[in-house]
Parts: C-alpha cells; sequence; structure tokens
C-alpha cells in the first residue's frame, strides 16, 4: 500500500457526458448490485433459513445486525481516499480488493453449515458486510471521478436501480431457489454473480487524473466543510434538507406491511407486492428520473422529486384506510416506490454534485451515510406513532414532512441556480479505458 501524492490533481481535461459508453454504465450498476446481492441474502433470507431450522431469537437478532455495518463506513472512507493499492488504479483498486474479497467469503461459507456452524458462519457474513461496505465507498469514489455533471442522473440512476436490483434477487430470488440449491448451491450462485462484477473491474481502466487526492482531513473537517454556508446560506440549506428529505418517506413505508396484514392479505401476496412489484415500479421510476434530471436541471429535478415523492407518501392512504380493494392498494404501494424513488436518484446526483475533487469518497459517504440513517430512523418514528395514535395520524405526520421536503427544495433555491458543490466541484473527467 502507497500513499498517494498529498497536491491536488491536475483538472482532467473536459469531455461530453456523452462519451460515457454503454460499458461504463453496465460496470457500475453491476457493482451496486453485487454489493447488496449477498448482503440482503444473509439479513433477510438466513433468517428464514435459520427459523426454519429452529434457530434461536438470539441468532436471528444478531443476523439482523449485520446492516449496521454499513454506517460504520465513514470511519474508513477517509483512508479510502488517502491510499491506493499497488498499480490498479485508486479507486479501482479498493474495488477490485473488496469486490475479490466477497466472492472469497462465499466460496469458504459453502463449506459451512449455516445452523451447525452458525459462529463461524455469522463470522464470515461480518466480513462480507465489510467488504461490501469497503466496495460501496470505493465505488462512489469511482463513480464521482466518471461522472461528468451532466451524466449524473442516469448514473445515480443506476446506483439506486442496482441497490433496489441487488435487494429483490438476494433476499427474494436466491431464497425462492433455496429449496432447489441448497446452501452450497446458493453460495456458488451468488459467488459467481458477484465475480462479474470482478470481471468487468479487471478489464476496466481508472484514469489515471483520478489517482491523485488532497493532503490528510479528519472526518470531522470534512462534515464541517459540507455544512458550511455560502453568501446564500444554501450548503447549510442543503444539509437540512439532507436530513429532512427521507423523513416523510420512512414513515409512509413503515405503515405499508402492518396495513396490509390488517386488511387480511396473505403473507405471500404481500410479498410479491411489496418486495417484487414495487421495487420493480421504484427501478422505473428511478431510471426515468435519471433521465429527466439530465435534461431539467438541478433545481427543478429537485423540486419535481420532492412534489412527485409527496403524491408517493399521499398514496400510502388507500391501504392504510383498509376500505380500497385489494388491487386498488396494491397499485398504490406500487405507486409509493414508483414516486419514492426519483427524489432518492435527484438526491444521489446532488450529493455527486457537493462531493469535492480531493475526497470524493469520503464526502459522499457523509452525506449518504446520514441520509440513510434518517430514513431509517425515520421508520421505527413511523411505526412508534402509529402504534401510539393510529395508522392515519402517522400518515399525517408523514405527509407533513413530505410537504416540508418539498418547501425546504423551493427555498433552497428561492435565488435561482443550480446546485453548486460545496468545494472543489468535480471537473468533467477523461473516461477510463477498457483492455
Amino acid at each position: 500500500m502507497i500513499q498517494t501524492d498529498p497536491a491536488m490533481a491536475a483538472a482532467p481535461a473536459t469531455v461530453p457526458a456523452d462519451r460515457l459508453g454503454g460499458r461504463v454504465r453496465l460496470l457500475l450498476a453491476s457493482l451496486y448490485t453485487t454489493q447488496t446481492l449477498a448482503l440482503m441474502f444473509f439479513v433477510a433470507a438466513l433468517i428464514a433459513i435459520l427459523a426454519d431450522g429452529g434457530a434461536d431469537a438470539d441468532r436471528l437478532t444478531l443476523v439482523y445486525m449485520l446492516g449496521l455495518v454499513w454506517p460504520l463506513k465513514l470511519l474508513w472512507a477517509p483512508v479510502i481516499d488517502r491510499w491506493r493499492l499497488g498499480r490498479a488504479g485508486h479507486y479501482r483498486g479498493w474495488a477490485m480488493v473488496s469486490q475479490a474479497g466477497m466472492v472469497a467469503v462465499l466460496v469458504v461459507m459453502a463449506g459451512f453449515d449455516p445452523l451447525a456452524d452458525f459462529p463461524v458462519v455469522y463470522g464470515l457474513c461480518l466480513a462480507l458486510a465489510l467488504l461490501s461496505a469497503t466496495q460501496d465507498v470505493a465505488v462512489d469514489g469511482l463513480a464521482c471521478r466518471l461522472l461528468p455533471p451532466g451524466a449524473r442522473g442516469p448514473g445515480n440512476a443506476l446506483q439506486i436501480s442496482g441497490g433496489l436490483l441487488g435487494t429483490m434477487l438476494g433476499a427474494g430470488g436466491v431464497l425462492v431457489l433455496y429449496p432447489y440449491l441448497g446452501w452450497v448451491g446458493a453460495m456458488a450462485l451468488l459467488a459467481g454473480v458477484t465475480a462479474i462484477s470482478l470481471i468487468q473491474l479487471a478489464l476496466f481502466r481508472e484514469p489515471d487524473a483520478a489517482l491523485a487526492v488532497a493532503a490528510r482531513t479528519s472526518l470531522r473537517a470534512r462534515l464541517a466543510r459540507l455544512s458550511r454556508a455560502d453568501a446564500r446560506g444554501r450548503a447549510l440549506g442543503w444539509g437540512v434538507l439532507l436530513l429532512i428529505w427521507p423523513v416523510g418517506a420512512g414513515m409512509a413505508y413503515a405503515l405499508i406491511m402492518p396495513a396490509l396484514v390488517a386488511a387480511g392479505w396473505p403473507l405471500d401476496r404481500i410479498g410479491l407486492v411489496v418486495n417484487l412489484a414495487g421495487p420493480v415500479a421504484g427501478i422505473a421510476g428511478a431510471l426515468l428520473a435519471g433521465r429527466l434530471a439530465m435534461r431539467m436541471g438541478r433545481r427543478r429535478a429537485l423540486i419535481m422529486a420532492a412534489t412527485v415523492q409527496l403524491a408517493g407518501i399521499a398514496a400510502v392512504a388507500l391501504p392504510v384506510l383498509g376500505t380500497a380493494p385489494a388491487g386498488a392498494a396494491a397499485v398504490a404501494v406500487c405507486l409509493y416506490f414508483l414516486l419514492y424513488n426519483p427524489g432518492a436518484t435527484v438526491m444521489a446526483m446532488v450529493m455527486m454534485d457537493r462531493a469535492s475533487a480531493a475526497r470524493p469518497a469520503t464526502d459522499y459517504s457523509v452525506q449518504s451515510t446520514l441520509h440513510a440513517a434518517m430514513g431509517m430512523g425515520s421508520i421505527s418514528a413511523g411505526a412508534a406513532i402509529a402504534a401510539a395514535a393510529g395508522p392515519m395520524a402517522a400518515l399525517w405526520v408523514a405527509i407533513a414532512a413530505g410537504l416540508l421536503a418539498l418547501l425546504g427544495s423551493l427555498v433552497l433555491y428561492r435565488q435561482g441556480g443550480e446546485a453548486d458543490p460545496v468545494a472543489d466541484p468535480v471537473a468533467d473527467p477523461p473516461v477510463g479505458r477498457w483492455r
């Protein structure tokens, strides 16, 4: 491991957005899919396997805690920005090591029984979660460098869609095949699909301009820089909006499954709508938003996304009221996913705009982690309000939070203009080469 040059890299040459070829987009889509594929299998599907085998509640709780590893990536994101691994490229090197590590862990895991060898399997799952989080930081840094501003709409649509697809396949698809594949077959399938991204990385060469970063800086300093207000106060406003945005959608999500259960839906139908049809609609919404955002510009895209997200939150009223036919309730759930994910795409795009050229992995990870943490916390808050005051009261609070996100978007850009980065704007970088 060698340290990078503490001096800033020279500004790379600007290239048009259409220079980003299909293979680059396919690489990013593949990486963002496989980073969640195996992890979501263990977080969701392994629970079913252990429960079916008679595992106690303590073991199930430990599996759920694997999801807590990802927020910790903030601790080592500055290391990934600061250091590169050999000559493989800066972020590409970190991505290759973590991707190869995930494949190796899955291969090793095939030799153990999830019930009889649970301590070993859990330790390997923990290693997989750490590697997956590291891969996410590296890929975010690589994407910030590869995607010029004009391509960040479609690029971040691939990020959101890849996460949805990885969750859908890992938590659903592999579990459906598990009775036919068994444990060894499932591990082989997960390892094989994860290895596809590794092969793509091996064939890709990171641009030389992406190899130099700025001098050492603390995570605390990056937090302060990202929240420091400019002359118009927009940086500070962005920090507030970043935290407000996911609250309404998170609270609404907490109401969907309990409402469907209360309406008498069987679990297989709930799984089909919430875990399959909903994410498919979400992928469609993210991809459409990515295309539109590229044409609309940041200001209008953010306001548009906040508006449709508010409509998606309001759509949850149909299943919550419990009086709508089953078909209408299913459509409402799909509308929620369809209209929420454009916001996730646009927010990710602006997060990338506000990541510095020198420390993109850290700056992006700080924003996305805080954003995701607020979303997860709002799910718990929604459930708590529903238990105390009823689901409709919780939904009204969610709608109010969604309206606040819309107002925040309008206020943030009250003087017009695009979303200016907080510091060190990222120039349009050269596209990496393929071997």
